[in-house]
């Protein structure tokens, strides 16, 4: 790679030309393809590799971004299904540094590996690595499995996306100036969940070499029952038959696609339930068991791991029931479609919420903290793994009832206090504050990249011993500290709850997939 103001990179597929970014002074590469288009005859397929050009490729302009829906005052769609790109950051030098991956979260519909604050400028100079960001398939076209309809299609599209990116990465980080050898895969909400997903995969065996996931929505997986739900009410949502085919969604419309896919997304009866409308599903094979039995087997990559949460990940949950009763019958229909035989011990470990910030703290725990404690307990067998809470909030954010909410450690680890949307919320946080928990993430998550270890100051997530208390919790506020066995009794609570298999308590939904198979076909 050249060092000049417009570096020239070589890929396997053809040459980029890349530039100097004049704000940040950081070299960056834009839009660059790894997979070909997944429109037309590969929409729902396996991704291919890009095809190689002549030339070379201008790369100084982001593509953009998978198809998805826009959440605003119209049902505006945006995006392409020629999605599969990615974006490269580094210091301007021509240093050999550690490679990090990037999967963006957004509820599994939504984003970009452009959003601003994942562009990665500070975060790779500050921790002098080479940052590459991904675009894959999101909603009805990466995360819907349709195999109920046609076996011409693969259960998780967006899953493949993200391995043939991490193959792209194998075969070229080196003529970007980075380590092949020394890999970080990381992401936030549904992008760390992505993360978990890349460790159970066995084609992704290799291609990383240390893990991180922030917020991963764990148990956040289809069944079977539930993806076969959803599939149908895509097609009567598109007015199209139960007897429709993979080739009637292929001919269809891609925006009405989306816009139909956004509207189920939006089924409150569902959401409630913990049912949203786009997830991975085990499929035996790209992912070939639900997560938490993976790592309860130790079948997944045996590589370092940080995972945590955000203290008030659900903090917008407080606005959802405003009586007692009504906040209870809700979090026990909730936990009910999983495991109604041991809902009750989970619901006494929050007081069977008879407060508010209570039920918020259920929900946040049965979505983001339980699961991943799950993960962190089992994998901590097989390879070093260390927690983090986040729990820094500005006064303002603390005062909104709103504290370090669902995406609010974004700024801190890439170093930009007013890159989010919810930033916005908050326009004059205390500098000195968020500077400080800033630089201690970086720290740490910058030694992690290098070293495969976060620093000596963040013990592992360890066993109990006769000397130590164990689970050790590395806790992100203005003043950082380490916490062992963080909320013990709601920990002992969800170990005996099963978040595996969603649904199995939904008999309305068997019945009514049973009788569209009796005159539809299988489902």
């Amino acid at each position: 790679m050249t060092n000049a103001e417009e570096p020239i990179a070589v890929t396997t597929a053809g040459r980029v030309r890349g530039e100097v970014d004049p704000r940040t002074g950081v070299r960056t590469f834009r839009g660059v393809p790894y997979g070909a288009t997944t429109g037309g005859n590969g929409r729902f397929r396996a991704p291919k590799p890009v095809a190689p050009w002549s030339g070379i490729r201008n790369a100084t302009a982001y593509s953009a971004p998978a198809m998805q829906g826009f959440f605003g005052w119209t049902d505006n769609v945006i995006g392409t299904e020629d999605c599969l790109t990615l974006d490269i950051v580094r210091p301007n030098n021509d240093e050999e540094l550690p490679v990090v991956v990037y999967f963006h979260g957004g509820t599994f519909v939504t984003g970009s590996s452009h959003e601003k604050v994942l562009q990665g400028h500070y975060l790779a100079d500050t921790t002098d690595i080479v940052y590459i960001s991904v675009n894959f398939r999101l909603g009805v076209f990466g995360y819907l499995d349709f195999r109920s309809i046609g076996g011409d299609c693969v259960a998780n599209p967006a899953i493949l996306d993200q391995i043939l990116a991490l193959r792209w990465v194998h075969d070229n980080a080196a003529n970007f100036g980075g380590d092949p050898g020394r890999v970080t895969i990381m992401g936030e909400s549904a992008g760390g969940a992505g993360v978990i997903h890349l460790m159970c995969a066995p084609a992704a065996r290799g291609l990383f070499h240390r893990a991180i996931a922030q917020s991963p929505p764990v148990a956040s997986v289809h069944s079977r029952v539930q993806a076969a739900m959803w599939v149908r009410k895509l097609l009567d949502g598109m007015g199209l038959p139960p007897t429709s085919t993979l080739e009637d969604l292929r001919a269809a419309d891609a925006e009405a696609l989306v816009r139909v896919g956004q509207s189920m997304l939006l089924n409150r009866k569902e959401l409630v339930l913990f049912n949203t409308s786009f997830m991975p599903t085990v499929d035996g094979h790209t992912l070939p068991a639900h997560p938490i039995d993976v790592f309860q087997r130790g079948d997944q990559a045996a590589v370092p791991l940080i995972i945590g949460t955000n203290s008030d990940e659900a903090s917008f949950a407080k606005a959802l029931y405003q009586t007692n009763k009504s906040r209870l019958k809700a979090a026990r229909r909730a936990l009910g479609v999983y495991d109604p035989a041991n809902s009750d011990a989970v619901l006494a470990a929050y007081d069977h919420v008879d407060a508010r910030r209570k039920f918020a703290a259920l929900i946040a725990d049965a979505v983001f903290w339980a699961p991943s404690v799950m993960l962190a307990t089992e994998h901590r067998r097989k390879a070093p793994t260390w927690m983090y809470r986040f729990d820094y909030a500005s006064t303002t954010m603390r005062r909104l009832g709103l504290g370090a909410m669902h995406t609010s450690e974004l700024t801190a680890v890439f170093g930009d206090a007013k890159a989010t949307r919810a930033a916005k919320l908050d326009p004059f946080p205390k500098q000195a504050d968020f500077d400080e928990v800033s630089a201690a993430m970086q720290y740490h998550w910058g030694s992690f990249f290098h070293n495969a270890h976060p620093g000596e100051k963040w013990p592992i997530y360890g066993f109990r011993s006769d000397t130590e208390p164990g689970r050790a919790t590395a806790v992100f506020s203005a003043s950082s500290y380490v916490e062992y066995d963080p909320k013990a009794a709601q920990r002992r609570a969800w170990e005996s709850f099963d978040m595996r298999e969603w649904g199995m308590h939904r008999q309305d939904l068997i019945d009514s997939l049973a009788k569209e198979a009796d005159t539809a076909g299988p489902v």
